[in-house]
């Protein structure tokens, strides 16, 4: 029997289910995307059918590496924008679009032998010295463009006159992982409109439903090619989902801010049964007078960061993931490490690292502040200048100055 007979015995169709989907798993947590799930502090009291196993690696597939493009001196023209809102039909899965095998059963069994899974006690101390800088959002015009890190994966960016906000993660505990080390750096309640919401994949540290449910339901979600049905079945009336390459445009106040969606090195995966069925990214935002704002979502090091800036030329701020990295023989793969972080704002050509992904939620075994200190010491050797080098506090914020004008 082949694999893919085996999974149409065992899995639902692609199609939307009439049924709820099954139950989370219940297996042992491993480390940051291999983690198990824990019962959130709120439960979610919108039917979840999709919930589950968070970041557990499946154990039963090996993946088909995807070829790195081979370079073209001319990049090629950016895709036409694609309508807000619309059904589409997607592969049944996206396993082909891997660029590592998942781990397996052996894996497993090691992290759990080692017992790398959170820092060491002596470790934990230094969660006290994690900055957390909570302040008011800049002002700003449709000329502005601003960031403030709410902490993790999730940033409240203002750009052209939009509010947007990336894998919000409101929530104080999230399924497979200890409750957050730092608050949210900016309430809820001080939110300004949020015009739209990028996430980038359904790994339940980025794909979070409490913080969803507190949206209105007519606000734009920007999604992975086969999670907008997800979206919808929660009531959002406008979630549209994209392939890599693919872009929508939202108007604002100064001009429609594109959003592409661009690859990452990474996977997906919610319940026992949906290994890779959705697929995973990043987004770069761009603003009416060109400014571009990359945002990694979760990701390795890998070919994908030099493809993404030779298509989009001139990134400003790379918002890319430093922690959650050890031990590195299995997040390699999913999750860059600092110094691979500084390399990829590199192969990007941007202007300016924005650090993320660390000091929220402890997922895997470095101590809190070791992120910090080493992607600091990264980007020192670089000899590049340290005003471009965003690493903010929990609740900060920074404006991107205007070189054009």
């Amino acid at each position: 029997m082949t694999e893919q007979t085996e999974r149409s015995l065992t899995e639902p169709s692609s199609s939307e289910p009439a049924v709820p989907e099954p139950a989370p798993a219940d297996s042992e947590p491993a480390a940051s995307a291999l983690a198990a799930p824990a019962a959130p502090d709120t439960p979610d009291t919108t039917p979840d059918t999709a919930s589950g196993t968070a970041d557990t690696p499946d154990t039963t597939r090996e993946a088909t590496a995807v070829t790195p493009l081979v370079p073209h001196a001319t990049p090629p023209p950016l895709a036409e924008p694609r309508p807000l809102g619309e059904t589409r039909t997607w592969p049944r899965d996206f396993t082909d679009r891997l660029t590592a095998p998942l781990p397996g059963v052996r894996a497993l069994a090691r992290i759990a032998r080692d017992g790398k899974l959170r820092p060491a006690r002596e470790a934990l101390l230094e969660i006290q010295e994690l900055p957390f800088e909570p302040g008011p959002m800049p002002a700003v015009d449709a000329t502005t463009v601003a960031l403030t890190w709410a902490g993790h994966a999730s940033w409240v960016i203002r750009i052209g006159g939009l509010t947007v906000l990336t894998d919000p993660v409101w929530s104080r505990k999230i399924l497979g992982t200890p409750a957050r080390v730092t608050p949210v750096g900016v309430r809820w309640e001080d939110l300004p409109a949020i015009d739209a919401v990028v996430i980038s994949h359904n790994h339940y540290d980025h794909l979070d439903a409490p913080t969803l449910k507190r949206l209105p339901r007519e606000t734009p979600l920007l999604l992975p090619a086969g999670l907008a049905p997800w979206a919808r079945r929660r009531g959002f009336t406008r979630a549209t989902d994209l392939d890599w390459w693919e872009a929508v445009e939202l108007p604002a106040p100064g001009g429609p801010v594109r959003f592409d969606f661009v690859p990452a090195h990474h996977w997906s995966k919610r319940t026992l049964t949906d290994t890779c069925r959705s697929l995973w990214g990043g987004w770069v935002l761009t603003a009416p007078d060109g400014r571009r704002i990359h945002f990694a979502g979760d990701t390795g090091y890998g070919h994908w960061f030099e493809e993404i800036g030779r298509r989009y030329p001139g990134i400003d701020l790379a918002l890319l993931p430093i922690g959650a990295y050890d031990p590195r023989w299995m997040l390699r793969p999913v999750h860059t490490d600092p110094e691979e972080a500084v390399r990829a704002c590199q192969d990007l050509g941007a202007r300016a690292l924005v650090p993320m992904h660390w000091s929220t939620f402890l997922l895997s075994a470095e101590p809190p502040l070791e992120p910090l200190r080493r992607v600091r010491a990264a980007w020192e050797a670089t000899g590049r200048a340290r005003e471009d080098l965003w690493d903010l506090a929990v609740g900060a914020s920074r404006v991107l100055a205007d070189t054009n004008g």
